[in-house]
């Protein structure tokens, strides 16, 4: 039996650098010295006070003069410190990309994503294109390498999008175009979608050569060759292989020519060469671990164990693919995991250890089904409709058989038989009618529980006073203010639509919506919520997901009934840790004048102002109880000082997770 082939470590991860051939005449010295200093110098110091007074706006002049220390947290740091006093806008998107740049390089993904969102956020205050751009492509990079492919591909679109929208772009923005291309071919490419993804590639490929971007071309020539590899194009897979690894010699990357050297090994070990496979691996491995990328140290790993089983030196694959295994559950990368595990017991099937192997196959298909629920949805259930269309198919011809061979068995009976199963099938089909109109009535009764909820989410009073404040902001000539919180304003409601169309969504997207609904809410009450998120427990936020526009209905509720009526300080504060075993809690809780004292001001006045919101998501949590071991809960306390008055109020969400 063949053994399944492993993932090698991909060009996906690597982006081109967007680099002008020419120099500001204002930066004459050089900053060769940076990269040793760990620090900016007096003399570096001088060159970047001339950069921020000379406020250059796109990333190749600016990474003319910093692209030395970009690795550099420290001097980063220090500039951003600089840029700020000045209120450089472009120069702080620039450095928060590049922190962000290298903390993804190091596998740290939550640091990364917040980086890349603040560069995104100050490049639309500033009106930046080039760095929006720029910060979705990088944002979109992240997603993919932590398998969230829905929103990798939703913001490699957006900025692909935005790019082909500009007319006459500048050189950085078609390289970022060229980017996007590129990445929306590594997600074909995950989805196993490989002509759709190599058509991408060599559209991409077209514009760097118009460029002469060696890089990008070292990228797109390995991705071509990892898509022909997959398809079985072995000899057209290691010309391609080949081709990028003399790009990547030309520009000396030696991230790029570690990985060209695990594609043309991985080919190798495919034709038989598996001692020069070995060779080319164990020299990769000792080429990468001072880069510190922990998803293609793994990968080579897994590389390296697999050519040993070729070799039949099990207990060498033993020690790589555990090694493989630890680190890659160290990262929580779930595709590696889920590869050394296979890997694993196809090792001890060769060393006729069954149960060991059965442990490890297990393990394999439980990262695989969790994998496959990050992948994009629509194409999951074309599958799952193709698989129960063949599995119908099967059954009824399997049950043709069963009846042919009933009636040959008892011809006496056919008339008996004939009757039985037109009996049979007229009751099946009225089960079956029963079960759709079941099905039909949930299904109606949910969409619409999420019409009720979109419409209470973005009813008319809330849409017409956040642009009556917005407008105020322009009449006041505060245009700074007014394009913040309309870029705000429609960030929200592109997110409220969004969200409205999927059944669940990351805590993470989750929390975003709500800060952007508080900061427009906000407006109106003068700015004088504070209002504040706390993650305990080291939660992943991006891993859990929870049902879609949850909590916006209790913070609505705590502002209009809580603290409208509250003079002083108005305070309400969101927090996430661990419950119980199962759960996740989500607590609200505001300082506001408590539910009596509302209901009391709400019975006075004269426009009664209906809250609907929770009892709507009350009956969506009870809909979504149905499909987890646990159910939802939602429990109001009322929070009493010690003199017994009335402090506000705290919602605790129990949420499931499994």
């Amino acid at each position: 039996m063949p053994l399944p082939t492993p993932r090698k470590p991909s060009n996906r991860n690597i982006h081109p650098i967007f680099f002008r051939r020419y120099v500001l005449l204002l930066l004459v010295l050089p900053l060769s010295m940076a990269l040793e200093a760990q620090h900016l110098s007096a003399e570096i110091k001088d060159q970047v006070d001339r950069l921020i007074y000379a406020a250059p706006k796109t990333y190749a002049e600016i990474d003319q003069v910093l692209r030395p220390v970009r690795q550099d947290t420290a001097a980063l740091e220090q500039f951003m410190a600089l840029a700020k006093k000045r209120n450089y806008l472009a120069g702080l998107c620039y450095a928060l990309n590049q922190k962000g740049r290298f903390y993804r390089g190091i596998s740290e993904y939550s640091k990364a994503i917040s980086l890349f969102q603040e560069a995104k956020e100050l490049a639309e205050i500033a009106g930046n294109t080039e760095f929006i751009i720029y910060s979705l492509n990088m944002m979109s990079v992240v997603f993919r390498r932590t398998e969230a492919i829905k929103s990798a591909l939703d913001y490699s679109q957006e900025a692909l999008e935005l790019a082909e929208s500009i007319e006459n772009p500048s050189v950085g923005i078609k390289r970022s175009k060229n980017v996007s291309l590129n990445s929306i071919g590594n997600i074909y490419q995950i989805l196993e979608q490989y002509d759709l993804a190599i058509e991408k590639y060599r559209q991409a490929m077209l514009l760097e050569r118009e460029l002469d971007n060696k890089l990008g071309l070292a990228i797109n020539h390995q991705n071509i060759g990892e898509c022909l590899e997959a398809q079985g194009q072995l000899k057209e897979a290691l010309e391609n292989y080949n081709q990028s690894l003399a790009y990547n010699e030309a520009i000396d990357s030696d991230k790029g020519k570690i990985i060209c050297y695990v594609g043309i090994a991985h080919v190798y070990v495919h034709m038989g060469r598996t001692e020069e496979a070995l060779l080319l691996l164990r020299s990769s491995l000792k080429k990468a671990k001072p880069l510190a990328d922990q998803k293609i140290i793994v990968a080579i790993l897994i590389n390296m164990g697999w050519t040993y089983i070729h070799l039949q030196e099990y207990q060498k694959a033993e020690q790589q693919l555990t090694k493989a295994l630890y680190q890659a559950e160290q990262y929580n990368f779930a595709s590696e995991v889920a590869e050394a595990n296979k890997f694993l017991a196809e090792l001890w099937i060769k060393q006729d250890d069954y149960e060991k192997a059965m442990g490890f196959f297990k393990e394999h298909k439980n990262y695989e089904e969790q994998i496959k629920k990050n992948l994009n949805m629509r194409y999951v259930n074309d599958m799952i409709q193709r698989y129960e269309t063949e599995k119908r198919t099967n059954q009824i011809q399997r049950l043709a058989q069963e009846n042919e061979s009933v009636r040959q068995k008892l011809r006496k009976n056919r008339t008996m038989l004939l009757i039985s199963g037109i009996g049979l099938l007229l009751l099946a089909g009225i089960l079956y009618i029963l079960y759709r109109q079941y099905q039909l009535s949930n299904e109606k009764k949910l969409l619409t529980l999420e019409q009720t909820m979109l419409r209470s989410q973005m009813n008319p009073h809330f849409l017409f006073n956040s642009l009556n404040s917005i407008k105020l902001y322009i009449i006041n000539n505060e245009q700074k203010n007014a394009v913040h919180y309309l870029n705000k304003f429609s960030k929200l409601v592109r997110k409220i639509l969004e969200a409205s169309s999927q059944r669940e969504i990351p805590l993470a997207e989750e929390l975003e919506t709500v800060e952007l609904y508080m900061n427009i809410e906000n407006i109106r009450f003068s700015n004088e919520i504070n209002f504040k998120t706390i993650i305990h427990d080291d939660l992943d936020v991006h891993n859990i997901k929870i049902p879609s526009l949850i909590l916006q209905p209790f913070l609505e509720n705590a502002l209009w009934h809580g603290l409208s009526s509250k003079e002083g300080a108005k305070n309400i504060l969101l927090e996430v840790h661990r419950g119980e075993s199962g759960f996740i809690n989500i607590s609200i809780t505001d300082n506001g004048v408590g539910r009596d004292a509302a209901e009391r001001i709400k019975e006075g006045k004269v426009l009664k102002r209906k809250s609907v919101g929770i009892d709507i998501t009350k009956e969506r949590l009870a809909n979504f109880s149905k499909d987890y071991l646990n159910s939802f809960q939602v429990d109001i306390i009322d929070l009493y000082d010690p003199t017994n008055s009335p402090k506000g109020t705290k919602i605790v969400l129990h949420i499931p997770i499994e």
